[in-house]
């Protein structure tokens, strides 16, 4: 038996050789990465400095407090891939919000969206969220679960596909 590499910041678990390296892929005690998309930051620490390394190396993101908040993205008509993001804070936990625009070499364009919470998979079973997304007499409602800030910050087969408005 193996102690998990994680075992300094707090993972208790031995594992048998073939065991160890897809445990040390999901343990909770692994480094998070810098949850901010878009940007090109190599940060990684622990679960309890997320927020403080965001505070501090990406001061243009807003944070709001309270459960029901409005994201306003502005200027979606910029040419290329654009992100917006925004901080969420409620019920004593942080969740990040991401809407990203893609254009498609068809010329047509995508939105995705992601609610991320800054806190672990087991944390993030305990919530739920709801988008709405409203424009010309039409909206889209999409309930789900949040991610996890372990899972990484690409969209790509995570986020929420919306329609354009």
């Amino acid at each position: 038996m193996f102690p998990c590499k994680h075992k300094s910041t707090g993972c208790r678990m031995s594992l048998g050789l073939n065991e160890k390296a897809e445990h040390e892929e999901i343990c909770e005690f692994r480094p998070y990465s810098c949850p901010c998309p878009g940007a090109s930051c190599s940060w990684q620490g622990q679960l309890d400095k997320v927020m403080v390394h965001l505070q501090h190396a990406h001061k243009n993101i807003t944070t709001l407090n309270g459960e029901d908040i409005v994201f306003l993205a502005t200027e979606i008509n910029l040419a290329g891939a654009v992100d917006w993001v925004m901080m969420q804070s409620c019920f004593g936990h942080h969740f990040m919000l991401v809407l990203e625009k893609q254009e498609k070499s068809d010329g047509h364009t995508q939105f995705f969206a992601i609610v991320q919470l800054i806190g672990s998979r087991k944390q993030a079973e305990h919530f739920a969220y709801r988008l709405e997304l409203n424009g010309n007499r039409r909206r889209l409602i999409w309930e789900a679960m949040p991610r996890s800030g372990h899972l990484g910050r690409s969209l790509g087969h995570y986020g929420i596909r919306l329609p354009c408005f």
